[in-house]
């Protein structure tokens, strides 16, 4: 068990190299979360449904940090920055991830609706003559 810890807060785990495939999949996957940040922007501007345009507020913004946080956790790992580049860090980084999205999904399925438009009632000639509500 004490080797686990051990592995987790070494203040510099050994150095990586920018083209490790680890490097390179985390690199990637941050840089896609940056660039879905955008589209996600992009897609709520489009967006017609006023809840669902609400719940999804955050998601951008939320999209860049987490990868721009990655970026900078990868770069400082492959640098070999000590206490910064402990793989702790990274345990971290993905359960606030983990917890976000969750927390998400659970407002999502909680409070979004769509809003349906009303239909008009089908008025004939025989309904004018029938007798109205008094009020």
């Amino acid at each position: 068990m004490s080797q686990f810890f051990v592995y987790l807060f070494w203040p510099n785990p050994a150095n990586a190299m920018y083209d490790s495939p680890k490097a390179i999949v985390l690199t990637s996957v941050c840089a896609l979360m940056i660039l879905g940040s955008f589209a996600l922007k992009r897609w709520r501007k489009k967006m017609s449904n006023a809840p669902t345009k609400k719940l999804t507020r955050s998601w951008p913004s939320a999209s860049l940090w987490f990868g721009l946080i990655g970026l900078f956790l990868v770069v400082c790992r492959v640098e070999g920055i000590s206490f910064v580049s402990m793989r702790v860090w990274w345990l971290i980084w993905l359960a606030i991830l983990i917890a976000y999205s969750f927390i998400q999904w659970k407002m999502f399925k909680a409070r979004h609706y769509e809003i349906v438009p009303k239909q008009k009632k089908d008025v004939t000639a025989r309904d004018k003559y029938l007798p109205k509500k008094k009020k």
